[in-house]
C-alpha cells in the first residue's frame, strides 16, 4: 500500500531553496519511527536535499539518473512498478517533494499529516486533495517546547470509498480497485468484479 507522510504549514508551504522552512525535531523523531526499516519514495529534488535515508530502502523516480539498483537505493524513471506498491501488504511511504506528491496522490491510501499551525514563506507547497474523500483516524496534539517552538498536531487519515472514482476506474478498464483497495473492499459493492493483480 502506499502512504504519503508530510509535514504542512498553514498556508500549506511544505519547503523553501528545497530545505524545511522550519526545524521540528519531535516531528523528525516521528519521521523517523514510522520509515524506519520500511521503503520510502522520493523525487530527484529530495534525493539531492537528504540523500538516501539510512535503515530504509529508497526508491528515487526521476528521468536524470540511469534506472538500477544500489544497495538501500533504487532509481526508476517511470511508473511501470507502481502496482508493486499498490497492491503490496507492505507500507511504502511518499515522502516528497511536491511533484512526487501530486504524481502518487491518486494512489495513495494513507495520510501522515503533520499540521503546524503557524504560516511560512516558501516556494513548494503540497498538492490539494479533498477533505471529503478521506476519514480522519486519530489526531494527536504535538508537544510544543523550547525546541519544538510551534503549535503542531499529528493527523492520520484513511481514504474512503470513492464511487465515482470507482466507476471511472471500471470504465476505463483497469482490472483492479486502485484508490480504495486496501480501505474499503469489505463493503465495496464493486469488490466481487475485481482481481487482485
Amino acid at each position: 500500500m502506499l502512504s504519503a507522510i508530510v509535514a504542512i504549514s498553514d498556508n500549506n508551504v511544505i519547503g523553501k531553496d528545497n530545505q524545511i522552512p522550519w526545524h521540528l525535531p519531535n516531528d523528525l523523531k516521528r519521521f523517523k519511527q514510522l520509515t524506519l526499516g520500511k521503503t520510502v519514495i522520493m523525487g530527484s529534488n529530495t534525493f539531492r536535499s537528504i540523500g538516501a535515508l539510512p535503515n530504509r530502502n529508497n526508491i528515487v523516480i526521476t528521468k536524470e539518473m540511469v534506472p538500477g539498483e544500489i544497495q538501500n537505493l533504487t532509481f526508476l524513471n517511470n511508473l511501470e512498478k507502481i502496482d508493486d506498491f499498490i497492491f503490496s501488504d507492505e507500507e511504502f511511504f511518499v515522502i516528497g517533494g511536491a511533484a512526487i506528491y501530486t504524481l502518487l496522490m491518486p494512489y495513495v491510501t494513507k495520510l501522515y499529516i503533520t499540521r503546524i499551525y503557524e504560516t511560512f514563506e516558501g516556494d513548494t507547497f503540497f498538492p490539494y486533495f479533498n477533505l471529503e474523500e478521506w476519514k480522519l483516524y486519530s489526531s494527536e496534539m504535538g508537544i510544543t517546547d523550547e525546541n519544538n517552538p510551534y503549535v503542531y498536531e499529528y493527523l492520520t487519515y484513511q481514504k474512503l470509498f470513492n464511487e465515482n472514482l470507482c466507476k471511472k476506474n471500471r470504465l476505463n478498464g483497469l482490472s483492479s480497485c486502485v484508490s480504495c483497495y486496501f480501505t474499503c473492499n469489505l463493503q465495496c459493492p464493486y469488490y466481487s468484479s475485481f482481481n487482485k493483480r
